[in-house]
């Protein structure tokens, strides 16, 4: 089995006119990603986002533009290059002494200014914490629409607009948004919901600085102290290249320890479905969907967990997925590209043993 296609643009009803862009609004042209820069670092979904942007530009056949806010410093100058080897055509640089950290009104007010300024067709941001922040401030700013949380984004070839998928109804169906007279289109992506491109070290492009006149005295929130995460050096559920989920098939608790076991033997993070962190079983950072992470891994097991779509979304991009499952007719067969029908309790310490003995003899080979 393999997993869905991307999403594409739906077809259009028979008998429906094709709307007409407004003359006012013909002039945005391109494609722009929001790059999160914050003290030194690039977050990954703005990679991620410069790939499937280049796609929509090369449809679109404009430019891909990226844009990055921050302080006057050299790592910044650097995260422009690096934009433009994962795919931009050119760099839209910002910076001034007010942006060192982010702020809601000094960053809505710069990114607004840049689209006022070269009029973009399309933004795109991550979903993120600061993305979904940014993104909603600058949408009622420049009032135009913002699909949040998309799967899949294609072009519309009759209108050339943004086709965004997203799930609705609590995550029970997937629906795809357009915005038609308004300008720019905005979506914000969850990370690893897009593939990362492979950087080119050979490619070239323009670096734009657009110069601010910002006045710190006329921001309203200051920046009091910044406190890191205690838990940034401990593994990320959605950047793990192998993931064991259990859901409400493990029946209880104490069965969940097998998830546990065959996740310490593989090295891989331990994921579960919305009903197993709801009953208790897994914290809520290890929930996957769509009211959880987005993850994108080399190997993800499925144990006991049916496969709804809002558990679906969150992992189908996974390289291989492998589901256990009693209920031959679950939906999760539809897509895994492995499926083992039968009692996970008896089948996970199976594949622990199996894996354990294989491991053993690789070691000793070596």
């Amino acid at each position: 089995m393999t997993s869905s296609p991307t999403p594409q643009a739906p077809p259009r009803p028979a008998g429906r006119r094709a709307p007409k862009l407004d003359e006012r609004l013909a002039g945005y042209k391109g494609v722009w990603v929001f790059v999160e820069y914050e003290r030194g670092q690039v977050h990954p979904v703005s990679w991620e986002l410069l790939g499937e942007g280049r796609k929509l530009a090369d449809t679109l056949k404009v430019d891909l533009a990226a844009v990055v806010l921050g302080p006057p410093d050299p790592a910044i100058r650097a995260s422009c290059d690096q934009a433009i080897q994962y795919g931009a055509d050119l760099c839209y640089l910002a910076c001034d002494p007010v942006l060192k950290d982010y702020r809601n009104a000094p960053y809505t007010a710069v990114l607004t200014e840049l689209v006022n300024r070269y009029l973009p067709e399309i933004l795109l941001l991550g979903a993120t914490t600061l993305g979904r922040d940014l993104a909603g401030s600058v949408a009622t700013t420049l009032k135009t629409g913002l699909t949040a949380d998309c799967t899949g984004l294609a072009i519309d070839a009759e209108n050339r607009g943004l086709a965004a998928t997203r799930p609705t109804f609590g995550g029970s169906l997937l629906c795809t948004i357009v915005t038609l007279n308004y300008r720019p289109q905005m979506a914000t992506i969850r990370p690893r919901v897009m593939a990362m491109p492979t950087a080119s070290h050979d490619r070239t492009g323009r670096v734009i600085e657009h110069p601010l006149a910002l006045v710190e005295d006329s921001v309203v929130t200051k920046i009091l102290e910044f406190v890191p995460d205690n838990h940034s050096a401990e593994a990320n559920l959605p950047f793990a290249d192998i993931i064991v989920s259990g859901g409400r098939g493990m029946k209880r608790q104490e069965n969940f320890r097998l998830i546990h076991d065959l996740a310490r033997v593989l090295g891989a993070e331990v994921g579960a479905s919305r009903p197993a962190v709801q009953a208790g079983w897994a914290g809520v950072d290890r929930q996957v969907g769509q009211s959880g992470k987005t993850v994108r891994p080399r190997l993800y097991i499925a144990a006991g967990i049916s496969g709804a779509v809002q558990h679906r979304v969150g992992m189908d991009k996974s390289d291989v997925i492998i589901a256990i499952n009693e209920d031959a007719n679950a939906p999760i067969f539809d897509f895994a590209h492995y499926g083992i029908v039968g009692n996970a309790m008896t089948i996970l310490p199976a594949l622990t043993q199996a894996f354990t003995e294989h491991l053993r003899t690789l070691k000793r080979a070596c």
